[in-house]
């Protein structure tokens, strides 16, 4: 028998697969669509509560200063929750960062007033590089010393915020004591957006630029689906995780030098509770708290969300107490979602692997 013959024989033996065209109708998808994509769905959940509390209230989003807020104040919070979602991604969390910006902005006002006249810029690269060291003290025990991630940075979480209690004290740097350039970052704006917003947006930008395209990036992802695949796999796990410290400390640090600008008057108590805060917007934004999936998009989105709630509930006439409950039923469901969908994702892999 000829090649050629032979050849059609073999593939008339081969299954044929026949591709059917999707039974959903266009508003199935669509709904389909949204559920798969955290980021799309918190956006629309964020529109809603936008829409509803404008409809209760129209200053909420157009009276003179509160579009300028309704972007402003989640600023920081957008920061801390980018650093907090790269070491979530590694199957790690950070519970310091709240302490961290707590030291960084005493910083910021101690070097204002003890050097009169010094460069906004050093004192924003101070914040910086002092962020960065508290957040590699991080990296270093849990990487070095293998110890788990939430036992270390709740440990360096009361080390550090007794640092700056002892540090600050009953203290307090006021709005007078900071210089009119640094203040004016707090208010300013570009074309109606605050400068902050703008830089927690470049900062979102940058990392998220990073995860994607950058070797170090993917190996986080890697790292967190399965640690022990990755270090067989020859990935240099020790590094990257001290590495996700360091940027998850060094935001927080910047966290710190915009808290200053933003509110001016800084005490020991700055950033009390917030650490909670990002990794709820981190959770909510769509990033397996078992790490290994999620966006930084998703995270930043996730910590609009919690300030616009916080914001616009009491505006819509709700409790303080059902204000805590929504938060934490969104958590929870966040949480749920993201079981059900790995759940549903492994499903669909066992039957490819079955029907091949």
């Amino acid at each position: 028998m000829s090649d050629t013959s032979t050849r059609g024989h073999e593939a008339a033996d081969q299954p044929v697969t026949l591709v059917h065209p999707s039974s959903q109708s266009p508003v199935q998808r669509a709904v389909t669509t949204v559920v798969r994509s955290r980021e799309i769905a918190i956006v629309l959940v964020l529109l809603l509560i936008i829409a509803a509390a404008t409809v209760k209230t129209p200053s909420f989003l157009f009276s003179g200063n509160s579009w300028r807020d309704l972007l402003l104040t989640p600023a920081i919070l957008m920061l801390l929750a980018v650093g907090e979602a790269v070491v979530v991604l590694t199957r790690n969390v950070d519970l310091s960062v709240g302490s961290t910006l707590a030291i960084t902005a005493y910083l910021t006002g101690r070097l204002f007033v003890d050097n009169p006249g010094i460069p906004i810029i050093v004192v924003v690269l101070a914040g910086l590089v002092v962020g960065a060291l508290l957040g590699m003290v991080n990296g270093l025990l849990v990487a070095l010393g293998k110890v788990p991630a939430l036992v270390i940075t709740l440990g360096t979480l009361y080390i550090y915020r007794g640092a700056v209690l002892t540090w600050a004290g009953s203290n307090r740097i006021n709005a007078s004591d900071l210089p009119d350039s640094f203040l004016n970052l707090g208010t300013q704006t570009v074309l109606s957006i605050p400068v902050l917003f703008l830089v927690a947006v470049v900062v979102l930008a940058v990392v998220g630029y990073f995860l994607h395209t950058a070797r170090a990036g993917r190996d986080m992802y890697a790292i967190g689906s399965d640690p022990d695949a990755a270090q067989l796999y020859g990935l240099r796990v020790r590094r990257r995780l001290m590495g996700a410290f360091l940027l998850s400390g060094a935001l927080a640090g910047l966290a710190g030098v915009v808290y200053a600008a933003r509110y001016g008057t800084i005490s020991s108590g700055a950033g009390t509770g917030i650490e909670l805060q990002a990794v709820g917007a981190v959770v909510i934004g769509g990033v397996a708290i078992f790490g290994g999936s999620g966006t930084v998009w998703g995270a930043a989105i996730g910590a609009v969300l919690l300030v616009t709630i916080n914001r616009a509930l009491p505006i819509l006439g709700i409790q303080d107490f059902w204000q805590q409950a929504v938060v934490g039923v969104l958590i929870l469901g966040a949480i749920v979602l993201d079981r059900v969908l790995s759940a549903r994702r492994a499903r669909t892999l066992i039957k490819a692997r079955d029907a091949a």
